[in-house]
């Protein structure tokens, strides 16, 4: 199981009840929110669905959920600009009923990841879209420690 702490800005791996990890994030500049559009983290409890990007290069950007075949230095500086997603991709789903799942707040139907990031130096601050942006080479790590169906808990404390 995964914790998120907004506050903290920091993502625990728990193994068998005990912190296993422990992972520096970027949650969004927006105020949390379970709402589509908002572009704000959601909380509430989740489950790590889709994995996306295994066997691909550190650095590796994808587009729509598929790799663009360019790591993010390939880029113009003026694409760079942009919050790319990198690496690896944690598609998430929400499990609670008109809080993170249904009409209007579907964490999977807003596209919310967790996923590397090309501004690694803004890791610990809020800075995202709505994902839980993390260091690439820790990304890569937490996508070969968790699997499709594990459960993710973000909470604003």
């Amino acid at each position: 199981m995964l914790i998120v702490s907004i506050t903290s800005q920091e993502m625990a791996l728990l193994v068998d009840g005990k912190i296993s990890r422990l992972f520096k994030i970027s949650t969004s500049k927006n105020p949390p929110s379970c709402i589509a559009e908002s572009f704000g983290t959601p909380t509430g409890l989740h489950q790590l669905a889709d994995f996306i990007g295994a066997d691909q290069p550190l650095g590796m950007v994808f587009k729509g959920r598929l790799p663009t075949g360019r790591h993010h230095t390939d880029y113009s500086r003026d694409k760079q600009v942009e919050n790319l997603i990198t690496s690896r991709v944690i598609r998430l789903r929400g499990l609670e009923l008109n809080k993170n799942t249904g009409l209007n707040c579907d964490t999977y139907d807003r596209y919310v990841y967790i996923h590397g990031t090309n501004h690694e130096a803004r890791i610990g601050s809020p800075f995202s879209g709505g994902c839980l942006e993390m260091l690439n080479s820790e990304v890569v790590e937490l996508f070969d420690l968790v699997e499709p169906g594990d459960l993710l808990m973000i909470s604003e404390n």
